[in-house]
């Protein structure tokens, strides 16, 4: 597989989740993103968006397998990874896998369970293994979390720690279509549910190869200062109280890679690193004011960061 083939990997994909989902283009793009650089995806907004939907559009349009974790507030870590049960036929124990023994896992709703139940998924999602009773096992390739989780706000949510968060490669929102898309959405429901029809486009081969390859997108030295520079930036900043940690300016290097592919390029510009800056490093800072009124302070401050940080020239 060469470079130039990982498009035609993302127009098959974007092409198929596209028979579901209407617009949202950029959050198709974010996603690839993802699962080509081996990275996981959270998606935050109110309930009834196309959270879900989105998920498992993207989950059909891969020949992987696909698992679902709805979180709740009862819900165990072993019902996540699995558990060693006797099994009292044969008189010794049996390991029984969770549902994170797939190739692509939705995590609905993550912020509903417990923070037990939201740590066993760190080392899964960091690590791509999982260690029960002393015994560590090993995840399939590909392996991609895409999570979803509710406002803050809303009742009977626990909110992700900061070392959970920095486990996701990007954050983002689906938002509320416009009036257009809206539209096309009761139309394109109205007599069946087209996602039943998706069928897979891309096989879980071409992914992992995808994955290996990405790498050789050409990053100057000129471009990885200016990550630096913008991570350094939110260090120092006045409004934040922690600031992107080094696994941060290696998930933005990443992402840029990638969405240079996406562009058609084989090495990485400032626009590159401009357009994945608030997805990759927003939610991994920590602002020191978090009131109603100041919503996403984050983006803000990253958007502003990016204004006063020099640009490196070609």
């Amino acid at each position: 597989m060469e470079l130039g083939d990982i498009g035609l990997i993302v127009h098959k994909i974007k092409e198929s989740i596209s028979k579901v989902i209407v617009g949202k283009e950029d959050i198709i793009d974010l996603s690839l993103i993802c699962i080509i650089t081996g990275g996981h995806m959270l998606l935050e907004d109110v309930p009834g968006t196309g959270k879900t939907v989105f998920a498992r559009s993207l989950a059909a349009s891969v020949d992987c397998s696909f698992r679902r974790i709805q979180f709740t507030p009862d819900l165990l870590p072993s019902d996540v990874t699995g558990i060693n049960f006797y099994n009292q036929k044969e008189s010794n124990f049996t390991f029984r896998p969770g549902p994170v023994f797939s190739n692509i896992v939705l995590a609905d709703e993550i912020n509903r369970a417990t923070p037990r139940t939201q740590s066993s998924m760190l080392e899964c999602m960091e690590e791509k293994q999982v260690t029960i009773d002393g015994e560590t096992r090993r995840l399939a390739a590909p392996f991609f979390v895409i999570a979803t989780q509710n406002p803050v706000e809303i009742q009977g949510t626990f909110p992700l720690p900061e070392a959970q968060l920095d486990r996701f490669l990007i954050k983002t929102s689906m938002g509320y279509p416009d009036t257009k898309s809206s539209i096309g959405i009761l139309k394109r429901f109205k007599e069946n549910n087209p996602l039943t029809e998706l069928k897979a486009v891309v096989s879980a081969d071409e992914i992992c190869k995808a994955s290996e390859i990405y790498s050789k997108v050409k990053v100057s030295e000129d471009i990885m200062e200016y990550i630096i520079n913008v991570a350094e930036a939110t260090r120092k900043h006045s409004g934040v109280h922690l600031g992107v940690s080094p696994r941060g300016t290696l998930s933005l290097m990443k992402a840029a890679q990638v969405h240079a592919l996406l562009k058609g390029r084989t090495f990485v510009t400032p626009d590159d690193i401009k357009a994945m800056a608030v997805p990759v490093l927003a939610h991994r800072i920590i602002p020191k004011s978090l009131t109603a009124e100041n919503t996403n302070p984050g983006e803000k401050i990253i958007n502003n960061i990016l204004e006063q940080t020099a640009v490196p020239l070609e």
